[in-house]
Protein backbone atom coordinates (compact mmCIF):
# COMPACT_ATOMS: atom_id res chain seq x y z
CA UNK A 1 0.00 0.00 0.00
CA UNK A 2 1.23 3.21 -0.72
CA UNK A 3 0.30 6.70 -0.68
CA UNK A 4 1.47 7.83 -3.80
CA UNK A 5 -2.29 7.97 -6.17
CA UNK A 6 -1.81 5.55 -9.24
CA UNK A 7 -0.80 6.76 -12.43
CA UNK A 8 -3.83 7.31 -14.40
CA UNK A 9 -4.65 4.69 -17.70
CA UNK A 10 -4.80 6.25 -20.90
CA UNK A 11 -8.28 5.13 -21.26
CA UNK A 12 -9.48 6.93 -17.90
CA UNK A 13 -7.78 9.79 -19.21
CA UNK A 14 -9.78 9.72 -22.60
CA UNK A 15 -13.21 9.36 -20.23
CA UNK A 16 -12.06 12.48 -18.38
CA UNK A 17 -11.53 14.67 -21.10
CA UNK A 18 -14.30 13.56 -23.27
CA UNK A 19 -17.03 14.04 -20.19
CA UNK A 20 -15.21 17.45 -19.67
CA UNK A 21 -16.18 18.19 -23.42
CA UNK A 22 -19.85 16.83 -23.73
CA UNK A 23 -20.64 19.27 -19.70
CA UNK A 24 -23.28 20.73 -20.09
CA UNK A 25 -22.37 24.62 -19.33
CA UNK A 26 -24.34 26.44 -16.58
CA UNK A 27 -26.88 28.53 -17.84
CA UNK A 28 -25.84 32.11 -18.25
CA UNK A 29 -27.65 34.69 -15.18
CA UNK A 30 -29.70 37.03 -16.80
CA UNK A 31 -28.81 39.88 -14.24
CA UNK A 32 -30.27 42.63 -17.16
CA UNK A 33 -33.24 41.34 -16.86
CA UNK A 34 -33.63 41.57 -13.32
CA UNK A 35 -32.55 44.87 -13.67
CA UNK A 36 -35.26 45.39 -16.37
CA UNK A 37 -37.52 44.20 -13.94
CA UNK A 38 -36.30 45.91 -11.04
CA UNK A 39 -36.41 49.54 -12.85
CA UNK A 40 -40.19 48.75 -14.27
CA UNK A 41 -41.05 47.91 -10.89
CA UNK A 42 -40.21 51.19 -9.83
CA UNK A 43 -41.33 53.28 -12.71
CA UNK A 44 -44.92 51.54 -12.25
CA UNK A 45 -44.72 52.42 -8.24
CA UNK A 46 -44.22 55.60 -8.65
CA UNK A 47 -46.59 55.95 -11.40
CA UNK A 48 -49.56 54.46 -9.08
CA UNK A 49 -48.35 56.98 -7.01
CA UNK A 50 -49.01 60.39 -8.86
CA UNK A 51 -51.31 59.39 -11.19
CA UNK A 52 -54.74 58.91 -9.59
CA UNK A 53 -54.20 62.55 -7.83
CA UNK A 54 -53.30 64.89 -10.46
CA UNK A 55 -56.26 65.98 -13.18
CA UNK A 56 -55.50 63.43 -15.99
CA UNK A 57 -56.94 61.56 -13.80
CA UNK A 58 -60.60 62.57 -14.50
CA UNK A 59 -59.50 62.60 -18.39
CA UNK A 60 -61.14 58.36 -18.87
CA UNK A 61 -63.92 57.31 -21.35
CA UNK A 62 -65.02 54.23 -19.22
CA UNK A 63 -66.85 56.75 -17.26
CA UNK A 64 -69.11 57.57 -20.02
CA UNK A 65 -70.11 53.54 -21.18
CA UNK A 66 -70.79 52.78 -17.38
CA UNK A 67 -73.25 55.21 -15.72
CA UNK A 68 -71.90 54.27 -11.99
CA UNK A 69 -68.59 54.08 -12.97
CA UNK A 70 -67.93 58.11 -12.05
CA UNK A 71 -68.97 58.02 -8.30
CA UNK A 72 -66.91 54.78 -8.22
CA UNK A 73 -63.84 56.44 -9.63
CA UNK A 74 -63.81 59.32 -8.12
CA UNK A 75 -64.06 58.29 -4.93
CA UNK A 76 -60.43 58.82 -2.61
CA UNK A 77 -60.67 55.38 -1.61
CA UNK A 78 -60.05 53.91 -4.98
CA UNK A 79 -57.26 56.49 -5.11
CA UNK A 80 -55.32 55.58 -2.08
CA UNK A 81 -55.62 52.03 -2.78
CA UNK A 82 -54.04 52.20 -5.84
CA UNK A 83 -51.58 54.53 -3.76
CA UNK A 84 -50.97 51.73 -1.60
CA UNK A 85 -49.96 49.17 -4.51
CA UNK A 86 -47.58 51.88 -5.73
CA UNK A 87 -45.95 52.61 -2.72
CA UNK A 88 -45.66 48.19 -2.21
CA UNK A 89 -44.40 48.31 -6.03
CA UNK A 90 -41.87 50.62 -5.07
CA UNK A 91 -40.79 48.97 -1.49
CA UNK A 92 -40.60 45.23 -3.97
CA UNK A 93 -38.15 47.57 -7.03
CA UNK A 94 -36.00 48.83 -3.57
CA UNK A 95 -35.80 45.32 -2.20
CA UNK A 96 -34.76 43.99 -5.46
CA UNK A 97 -31.87 47.20 -6.27
CA UNK A 98 -30.51 46.11 -2.85
CA UNK A 99 -30.38 42.33 -3.69
CA UNK A 100 -28.91 42.65 -7.35
CA UNK A 101 -26.44 45.32 -5.61
CA UNK A 102 -25.05 42.61 -3.08
CA UNK A 103 -25.23 40.48 -6.28
CA UNK A 104 -27.59 37.91 -4.50
CA UNK A 105 -29.44 37.03 -7.66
Amino acid sequence: MSLVPESATPESAAIQTVSETLAVPARPRRRWLRWLLAILTLGMGAFLIVFPWIDAWDLNSAQDFIPGASDFWDEPVLRGGLTGLGFVNVYIALIQFVRLGRGRY
